[in-house]
């Protein structure tokens, strides 16, 4: 009988847990880093860098995701084809219209280490444009993170007695 309870506390301890995150008015670094923890196993205590300890993280709303100043303009992704004149660059923007995952994809890939676990993190992370998540992965879900930066609210989604109240600064 103890080996059953041993077994099962092993499981618990190696066991992969599902992990969701709302993009939805976040800035892409911000939901890499706390993505690539998660990727790597980072938050457990039995966190090793030689051992494949990390969790599944599902990543929805990418297509709302917010970058701080002018960065869709100025935020440049390149790549080369190893031949002369390869060199192709792609604005934050036009990489945001042909995948809206991308964006975050890469922001994700290149913050996780430089080694051969990179592959197989990356194959736990689940990116969605919409909040619109398949069935399956639904019900793996354990547990939805708090988003990195508060969103503050719009002036039309205000009633009118938090209007009311708001102090005046100025009165003509």
């Amino acid at each position: 009988m103890a080996s059953y309870t041993k077994a099962a506390q092993q499981w618990a301890t190696f066991a992969r847990a599902w992990y969701l995150i709302d993009g939805k008015m976040q800035p892409p670094g911000k939901l890499a880093a706390m993505s690539v923890i998660r990727l790597q196993g980072k938050h457990k205590p039995m966190y090793h860098a030689l051992s494949d300890c990390g969790d599944h993280v599902v990543i929805i709303n990418t297509r709302h995701i917010a970058f701080s100043g002018n960065k869709w303009e100025q935020k440049v992704y390149s790549s080369h084809s190893g031949y002369p004149g390869g060199l192709k660059q792609v604005t934050a923007t036009q990489l945001h219209l042909k995948d809206p995952t991308a964006v975050v994809k890469l922001a994700i890939y290149r913050m996780l280490p430089k080694n051969l676990h990179r592959r197989t993190m990356m194959q736990r992370l689940h990116l969605f444009p919409e909040d619109v998540i398949p069935e399956d992965i639904r019900n793996n879900l354990v547990e939805e993170l708090a988003q990195p930066r508060r969103i503050p609210k719009r002036l039309d989604e205000y009633t009118q007695e938090e209007i009311d109240a708001f102090p005046m600064l100025w009165t003509p």
